[in-house]
């Protein structure tokens, strides 16, 4: 049905003019023809692709699900941090974001008053802005979007952004008044609960940070927010990709002519071994040589040291990209959702059999994403729900890091930034390439070639070159993949 809504929009636009004019092209709106209704789909599309392509891929790396292929050399400069404002990675994402979404949304707030559908408009600001500083911490905000009123705005930093867009969104929910939404809605189909249910998911995400920023006065509001238990069923995702050339998952369209490229990295293969997890299976594949699976230490395939010289991709395990050709972007999924819920239970309400109960839910909303069966065997099993508190933490923390796997990386690599689990190894990728004992799976690991040098991961993104180029208030100091975002601060 999603995908049938798309192609409507899509027809009314051709339908939209029918004077044949030469100089225009029938095919597209333009002017007045350009309607919130046609309009919002695009906002969501935008945003969507921000998330499931480019964050997507690097994200993937960061999290420390990816490794670069052994004989492919794409995506070097990701699996050794050699990353700075030149290599013009968070460009697409930043261009998407603010020329495309946001602006969208400005203009359908001109058109509008609609309460149903400014609200809706706010929930994908809220995200779009989520997403901005979760990548670079500060962004433009407060003078943003002005078009040619103000063509260089200034920056703000990223607890500015935060609190200004959870106060726009308490606001716009505020001053709902029972409308139903006009807007042309292929992503939650007009479902005002589930629009409600999304927008609490994403101030509890994002409440959390600000509590592990610092402000501990959102404890309060976040276990009031889990007390009420409005949120979404099911997942919330970006369903319109087929197995089609032109109509692939963004992420699939970008990578599929480089599909020797990937293969899977070393932390996630070994703790899904170390947890006898069935999901391995899902999307990662046995390596050639000898059926067994086997990842990639991070930033090692260009160090002789490690890989040798007759190191090739059939040593290592690779993944799956058939299942991704018409996947879905997931922009929250209900197990991530339920893990943030058990660890508020855990950490604020002090309630193990909630947090052990919503711990539980998220495991078993992952298996079912998957397709796989077992999940009360594995929560029997490795998974299950005992030790101390902090033991208990770092089970849902490290389960969630599973279930984020190839359905939000961006979402997986900040709360690796949040929470420190999985924890970064003592160990180099040198010494545990020579005794594989000593690494505790599950754990982060220093890249083998780090082009920044250090006991470092990847902490935030550059500046966009973009912005570099055209704002003359973007910062003056470059910003480093080492520096953390506002809400990193342990």
């Amino acid at each position: 049905m999603k995908k049938i809504n798309v192609l409507a929009a899509a027809g009314l636009l051709m339908l939209s003019s029918c004077d044949l004019d030469i100089n225009h092209d029938p095919n597209y709106a333009t002017g007045s023809q350009i309607t919130p209704e046609l309009q919002f789909p695009s906002v969501v599309s935008a945003i969507a692709d921000a998330s499931g392509d480019q964050m997507f891929n690097y994200g993937g790396f960061f999290a420390q699900y990816f490794e670069q292929m052994p004989e492919a050399n794409q995506y070097n400069d990701l699996a050794e941090l050699n990353i700075d404002e030149s290599k013009d990675i968070f460009n697409r994402c930043y261009r998407n974001l603010y020329a495309g979404a946001l602006m969208d949304i400005e203009d359908i707030k001109t058109k509008t008053t609609n309460t149903s559908d400014l609200f809706a408009c706010q929930v994908m600001r809220t995200l779009a802005f989520q997403l901005l500083v979760d990548n670079t911490s500060e962004t433009p905000y407060t003078e943003a979007l002005q078009a040619s009123s103000n063509s260089s705005p200034k920056y703000d930093d990223g607890k500015t952004v935060y609190e200004g867009v959870l106060a726009e969104l308490d606001a716009a929910e505020a001053a709902m008044d029972g409308a139903k939404m006009t807007m042309t809605d292929p992503f939650l189909n007009k479902e005002m609960s589930q629009w409600i249910g999304f927008a609490n998911a994403l101030r509890l995400r994002m409440y959390l940070r600000l509590i592990d920023g610092g402000l501990s006065d959102y404890t309060s509001k976040v276990t009031a927010l889990v007390n009420k238990d409005l949120f979404f069923s099911g997942d919330i995702k970006w369903d319109v990709f087929s197995d089609l050339e032109g109509q692939f998952n963004p992420w699939y369209q970008s990578v599929f002519r480089l599909t020797n490229n990937h293969c899977a990295a070393y932390p996630i293969v070994s703790y899904m071994q170390n947890m006898s997890d069935p999901r391995l299976s899902y999307i990662i594949k046995p390596r050639e040589s000898d059926g067994t699976f086997v990842g990639q230490l991070p930033g090692s395939k260009q160090n002789p040291d490690i890989v040798g010289t007759t190191y090739k991709n059939k040593d290592v395990s690779t993944i799956d990209y058939s299942i991704t050709h018409s996947m879905p972007i997931y922009l929250f999924t209900q197990s991530e959702l339920q893990f943030l819920i058990a660890e508020v239970q855990m950490r604020f309400a002090n309630n193990d059999e909630a947090a052990k109960s919503a711990y539980e839910a998220g495991v078993k909303a992952d298996f079912d994403l998957r397709g796989i069966d077992d999940a009360d065997a594995f929560l029997a099993a490795a998974g299950a729900w005992n030790g101390s508190q902090s033991d208990k933490l770092k089970l849902i923390y490290m389960q969630k890091w599973t279930a984020l796997f190839m359905h939000d990386h961006m979402e997986a690599w900040s709360e690796i930034r949040r929470t420190d689990v999985p924890a970064l190894s003592q160990y180099s990728a040198d010494q545990i390439n020579a005794n594989p004992a000593v690494y505790t799976p599950g754990d982060l690991i220093n890249p083998s070639i780090n082009k920044k040098g250090g006991n470092n991961i990847a902490m935030s993104m550059p500046y966009s070159s973009d912005s570099r180029k055209y704002n003359v208030n973007t910062p003056a100091t470059a910003r480093q993949i080492t520096d953390k975002v506002f809400w990193d601060v342990k």
